[in-house]
């Protein structure tokens, strides 16, 4: 195994070069840069830019340099922790994505822990009671989950939430714990302001992961092992949970790592939504100002912790299965 773990580090390293490229050129593409949105500031200051003061900001800013050069500045610094300066947030780059990457994977991960307590359980059920009055209010609620936009669903906790049950929604913090230090109570407030978006976040993903969990198990159910261990007499819930589950969990631990970066992007509706200072948003605001190293840097983090999710899924799957063998 330990072969293989570094066999495919090795491969993650290739793949987040030619990600990071990748994503440079595109973001360079786009027309304009982030010296335009820094000219509008000035502007609505009441600044004036001269010809002088232009040609300044755009050495200052690298703006005519090709783009190959641009890449080798931002990622030649990734060495020593160094990803540039973000023109939009006015920070180092590497700063403004630790204050907001730790929010953004506790809300992904989180999302899929109540996915998975869920799913395998209703999933189960849902399985060995099929086409009763249950199953059949599962499997709509399935579908409703699968396809109700996160974006609409979020506005619509947000609004019930707050007008029907007066929940304080929107921002990490209630109004007289946003500067104040950190303690038992604002932490307690923290996190009754992020249940509601990771609920949000976890219902596709709930929904899904079970309608997988119910074809899977049933499928299994109807396997020659399993007929096997019934007529020899083992108990029904022996057969289900220690015989058919174990083998109906593959397909849900491969799509570990896709459903982790679906999950990142879902976040990233939800938390411009309710307002959290998660990397999703950072990147959206980041994109519209074309702040190429800070939209950069977050892509190259993404497809880390995409490549990462993958690598667990395969461990996972070595685990709940002795003979999956790890050669690739």
């Amino acid at each position: 195994m330990i072969i293989f773990i570094v066999r495919r580090l090795g491969y993650a390293v290739l793949t987040l070069v030619a990600v990071s490229l990748i994503a440079f050129f595109i973001v360079e593409l786009a027309p304009g840069s982030a010296l335009t949105a820094e000219i509008a500031r000035l502007q609505a200051q009441g600044d004036v830019i001269s010809g002088t003061q232009m040609a300044a900001l755009e050495k200052a800013y690298g703006v005519n340099d090709p783009w190959l050069v641009k890449y080798w500045k931002w990622a030649s610094g990734f060495f020593r922790g160094d990803f540039g300066t973000s023109f939009t947030y006015r920070m180092p780059v590497s700063q403004l994505i630790w204050s907001r990457l730790a929010l953004s994977v506790a809300l992904s991960v989180g999302a899929i822990i109540v996915a998975w307590v869920i799913a395998i359980p209703v999933g189960v059920y849902s399985a060995t009671h099929r086409y009763n009055i249950p199953d059949n209010v599962i499997t709509v609620l399935q579908f409703v989950g699968v396809a109700i936009p996160e974006f609409l669903l979020a506005l619509g906790v947000m609004t019930a939430a707050s007008k029907w049950f007066g929940i304080d929604v929107g921002g990490l913090n209630s109004n007289q714990y946003r500067n104040a230090p950190m303690s038992f109570d604002k932490l307690v407030d923290t996190f009754n302001h992020l249940w509601l978006p990771l609920l949000v976040i976890a219902v596709g993903s709930t929904a899904w992961l079970t309608r997988v969990m119910r074809a899977n198990l049933f499928d299994v159910l109807t396997q020659q092992y399993v007929q096997t261990a019934r007529a020899k007499g083992v108990a029904e819930r022996k057969v289900i949970w220690k015989h058919a589950v174990r083998n109906a969990l593959h397909p849900l631990v491969m799509t570990i790592g896709t459903t982790l970066s679906v999950l990142i992007s879902g976040e990233a509706i939800v938390s411009i939504i309710f307002g959290l200072p998660t990397t999703g948003q950072a990147l959206l605001q980041t994109l519209i100002n074309k702040d190429t190293y800070v939209a950069a840097t977050l892509l190259v983090f993404l497809s880390a912790l995409l490549v990462i999710g993958n690598l667990i899924s395969d461990i996972l799957l070595t685990i709940i299965d002795p003979r999956v063998k790890l050669t690739d």
